[in-house]
């Protein structure tokens, strides 16, 4: 790997306090490589031979069962996934592809584990991450079972105005197709979904998103901390 993606992963919060030792053996055999869209970077079943971390785009995890397939989180950076799967040495329990062109860092799940079992400032980065990760799929849990379509809806719209820091004009990230997905809906629930906002301040066109009426829209997803985020000294996923 090149010095100048060592110093980048060097500046992580999961890399930061570790031993100079400790990382040095964590990224010998790693890789940081840029991946072209809807490239699949692992399939669900698979062993879990690599750790990955998303520096850069975006990447789906996806399941899949009986011929029906599902998103189940989409991850910007900088987000961690294989990490519960890699310390477990089990199977991937989801495939994950990028939807953009996106850089991802792969280290081998074996050194990932003997870090872990080597360097206490690594095994606490490790804790915070699989803390952060389940409480994350965990308030995804609660958006889907406790909000309707259109709840859920301007909930994501709000989060992704959030995340821009308040923008009232900005593009989706994601087409509708995947979009609806990801929220647990039929293209034709969330076209559904789309016409119900309008009168509640939301206008999407094509992808380019428009809140005329932010508390509005606030007022139909009853946003959060317990379900939206953010989480208290975590980074903004």
């Amino acid at each position: 790997m090149r010095d100048a993606s060592l110093a980048e992963i060097r500046e992580l919060a999961l890399f930061r306090d570790i031993g100079e030792a400790t990382f040095e053996a964590l990224t010998r055999s790693a890789y940081h490589q840029t991946f072209p869209p809807q490239v699949t970077l692992i399939h669900q079943g698979q062993s879990a031979d690599f750790f990955h971390v998303v520096t850069d785009g975006l990447v789906e995890l996806v399941g899949n069962w009986n011929g029906r397939e599902n998103t189940m989180v989409v991850l910007r950076p900088v987000s961690t996934f294989t990490l519960a799967a890699c310390m477990t040495d089990a199977p991937y329990l989801m495939a994950a592809r990028t939807i953009e062109q996106s850089r991802v860092i792969l280290i081998p799940s074996s050194d990932l584990r003997a870090a872990f079992a080597a360097d206490t400032a690594f095994a606490l980065a490790i804790a915070h991450e699989l803390a952060n990760c389940y409480r994350g799929m965990v308030r995804h849990a609660k958006d889907m079972k406790l909000r309707t379509s259109r709840e859920r809806l301007a909930g994501y719209i709000l989060r992704q105005s959030a995340l821009r820091g308040g923008a009232s004009r900005f593009e989706l990230p994601l087409e509708k197709r995947l979009l609806a997905s990801f929220l647990g809906m039929t293209p034709e629930n969330l076209s559904r979904a789309l016409r119900a906002l309008r009168d509640d301040g939301l206008a999407i066109d094509a992808t380019h998103v428009t809140i005329a009426d932010r508390a509005a829209l606030d007022r139909v997803a009853h946003v959060t901390p317990l379900i939206d985020g953010p989480e208290p000294g975590a980074p903004d996923r």
